[in-house]
């Protein structure tokens, strides 16, 4: 194996959403898959310092780690593909960079030298790339530049990357370029003159691309890949064709036909083997064979935008492959919900997911769903925001508390059967001051969350501010909502379940962050097993 580590730097040109997080992490499953301890990270140009005050319409879902990072929905993809945990280290935004600099310009650490963009912003992103690679843990780490190459904002990334290339020598560090080869139907052709311009901006700073993986809508000829390397200074093989799949897991497969893995690993002077990939294609094989198909309601108010649900709908696609069913995933937007149209918007589905979220908007549509289902007996979870709906719909329409509601949403409610966290009442600042990363949870016997996850104590992700007010425990559980799950330190409840329905489950947590294609999360496999049932006994 190798001794030292080797970096691998995935920038990308012509236009932003080629998917470079997935060719990085196709290309590190594949080179996992050979033995190789192999970990991605991002690198997001933006001021942020991280996404968590971001709105999801401008940069989908927030994904958190395991230990509290609030990160880029990459790192999802990073996670689901190599089932492997990320952490803090594997996000850095140039925000946290600049931060970083001017807190140690503040405590003296320059000594009177003017601070400047090259070495100290530069130098600093040099140390953050190598953290992971400096812990001992990693052979390869796969580095994902944010944005396109000849933005303003990703220049400082770019040097960075062209000094560490000269510093770490020969065989120890590669550029991948991801690119586009548009189709033009007019003429007929695919044109390689806009990855022609992308890789010379790419060389005006310093920086020769190794590989181009090229996205396009149609098969490369052989004219294309010698047109390219020759005008791009690339080894032919290192021309990949990266051509639309019909799903992202397979993206792996394409990568090994078109030996990406290969191509790295030479360069890198490492030994190539035929990647173990029986697990992923048995997973593959399930999802595109399916035995029948049900449809679950997703509940949001963001659902326009897949990206604002990115988790969710992963884990569906997993464990809509462990029960050999393709989850056909209807979007049900909250704020058109009403007592008059909630029958006719909900009462074909076969299940029925409230999402997580956060604001007033949308909330009595989420709440009307979620009558809707415990009155019909449809399989339902609630996640995060919509386990807190669950607590809320309850107390009003079974236990006659008309005005319960979250303080979130009136803080002037008579019955706030959600409450703010005893920590969160002092808190100011809205960046990553929330109750967040992972959290115990210890589970009652006799109840859905302990069949589902066959243990007592679990351990599960959390990103909110809001809890379950204890205050009304006792009221919700004798009228039949019992708090199933609940972290033994604080006594926060975690999990609900309504007594006398078939599957109606609300979590305080967000399991959806921890499924991943090896390992679906057995909230998600459970609740598809429910939405079936359900469909079946029709």
């Amino acid at each position: 194996m190798a001794t030292q580590t080797k970096y691998i730097f995935v920038t990308g040109g012509v236009t932003s959403s080629l998917g470079k997080g997935i060719i990085a992490a196709s290309l590190a499953k594949l080179l996992q898959a050979q033995g190789y301890r192999t970990t991605i990270q991002k690198l997001d140009p933006y001021i942020n310092i991280d996404p968590g005050t971001l709105n999801p319409y401008e940069h989908g879902e927030c994904y958190v780690t395991e230990d509290g990072a609030e990160t880029d929905l990459d790192l999802g993809h990073y996670e689901r593909f190599l089932n492997v945990p990320t952490s803090q280290a594997n996000n850095v935004t140039t925000g946290r960079i600049y931060q970083s600099v001017i807190d140690k310009e503040r405590r003296g650490e320059f000594l009177g030298k003017t601070v400047q963009v090259i070495p100290h912003i530069t130098d600093e992103i040099k140390n953050r790339i190598q953290i992971l690679g400096n812990s001992g843990e990693y052979d390869i780490v796969i580095t994902e530049i944010g944005g396109t190459v000849g933005d303003i904002e990703s220049l400082p990334y770019v040097e960075a990357v062209r000094q560490l290339k000269w510093d770490l020598g020969e065989h120890n560090a590669l550029v991948i370029h991801l690119t586009l080869i548009p189709y033009l139907s007019a003429a007929g052709e695919l044109k390689t003159k806009p990855t022609q311009h992308s890789v010379k901006t790419l060389m005006e700073s310093g920086v020769q691309a190794d590989i181009l993986v090229c996205r396009t809508e149609h098969e490369l000829p052989e004219e294309i890949r010698t047109k390219l390397a020759r005008f791009c200074n690339v080894r032919e093989e290192a021309i990949i064709q990266s051509i639309d799949a019909s799903t992202i897991y397979d993206v792996p497969n394409l990568m090994l036909d078109q030996g990406l893995d290969k191509v790295v690993l030479k360069s890198l002077d490492l030994k190539s083997d035929v990647p173990n990939l029986d697990r992923w294609n048995q997973f593959l094989q399930r999802h595109k064979n399916p035995k029948t198909t049900i449809t679950i309601g997703l509940i949001g108010k963001y659902v326009e935008l897949q990206d604002s649900y990115k988790s969710i709908l992963e884990a569906f696609i997993h464990a809509g492959a462990e029960n050999e069913v393709s989850v056909n995933v209807e979007s049900v937007h909250s704020e058109h919900l009403d007592p008059k149209s909630v029958k006719d918007k909900l009462s074909h589905l076969d299940a029925v997911l409230v999402a997580p979220g956060f604001g007033e908007r949308g909330i009595e549509g989420k709440i009307e769903a979620i009558k809707y289902v415990r009155e019909n007996n449809i399989p339902f979870l609630g996640i995060c925001l919509g386990m807190q709906m669950a607590v809320i719909e309850f107390s009003r329409n079974v236990l006659g508390l008309k005005d319960a509601n979250s303080v979130e949403m009136n803080p002037e409610t008579s019955h706030p059967v959600i409450n703010l966290m005893e920590e969160q009442k002092n808190v100011v600042n809205k960046g990553g001051t929330m109750r967040l990363g992972a959290w115990s949870c210890k589970l009652e016997v006799n109840s859905i969350a302990n069949s589902v996850y066959n243990s007592e104590l679990i351990s599960e992700r959390h990103r909110h501010r809001f809890e379950f007010n204890n205050a009304y425990k006792e009221q919700i559980e004798t009228a039949g909502m019992k708090a199933t799950g609940y972290n033994p330190d604080t006594k926060l409840v975690e999990i609900v379940e309504v007594q006398n329905h078939p599957w109606f489950v609300g979590v305080q947590y967000h399991p959806e962050y921890k499924s991943t294609v090896a390992n679906p999360h057995p909230l998600f496999v459970a609740f598809v097993k429910a939405a079936l049932d359900y469909n079946q006994s029709k």
